[in-house]
């Protein structure tokens, strides 16, 4: 029985990795679709947005069978029942990258050299910390579920960097309140990507610890 868990549990560490992996992809598309105003490459990444669903729906799958047929002891369900909250926050990443691919494909030209490569950092950072955090969880280690948890403050510090010298450029006329608009959204975007990566490391630190910090503020 314990054997048959165990392959259980590796083939739910392949799915999640897989998933993981589909969500630094369009991270990245996303960021890339931005600095080449490319539209068909933009719907190409709405349309990925239907893999990322479809593996949270057989992961989701995975975790009730372990629950149901397995009996799993009290770690065992730390685990499980973590890796069913942070898919939920991946298929939002998923989400948050179809949205900024879809205000590329409306919005025309955003290339705004001084903002892209602050938001090039965002998605940067914001993809590490997804492909770190599900690395925690397959480790089970706790300093790189951490380690994400406070990378999160450097993907705000950029946001909050975007944001106001989008304002002072409205004050000097450097572009439309359009284009502004649309360019802190795209921030804002991979400001919320940052901010679910967070989610899934706390998760992966309640997995391990068997403590989630949104405890703390209850």
């Amino acid at each position: 029985m314990r054997n048959r868990f165990d392959r259980q549990m590796e083939e739910l560490h392949t799915e999640l990795i897989e998933m993981g992996a589909l969500c630094e992809h369009v991270i990245g598309e996303s960021f890339q679709a931005l600095m080449s105003g490319d539209m068909e490459a933009a719907s190409k990444i709405i349309g990925q947005d239907a893999a990322i669903d479809l593996k949270e729906r057989e992961i989701e799958t995975l975790c009730l069978k372990l629950l149901l047929q397995q009996q799993p002891v009290a770690s065992d369900l730390r685990k499980v029942s973590a890796a069913l909250k942070m898919i939920t926050d991946m298929e939002r990443i998923g989400d948050q990258a179809s949205d900024i691919a879809e205000i590329v494909r409306t919005a025309g030209d955003l290339r705004a050299p001084a903002q892209t490569v602050q938001i090039g950092e965002m998605a940067q950072a914001a993809s590490k910390m997804v492909t770190a955090s599900i690395d925690a969880y397959v480790k089970q280690d706790l300093a790189i579920a951490q380690q994400v948890i406070a990378d999160d403050d450097d993907v705000d510090r950029l946001f909050d960097l975007i944001r106001d010298e989008l304002a002072h450029g409205i004050g000097k006329g450097v572009a439309s309140v359009e284009q502004t608009m649309d360019i802190l959204m795209i921030a804002k975007y991979f400001e919320r990507i940052g901010d679910h990566a967070t989610n899934i490391a706390e998760w992966v630190e309640f997995s391990i610890t068997g403590h989630h910090r949104g405890e703390e503020t209850e």
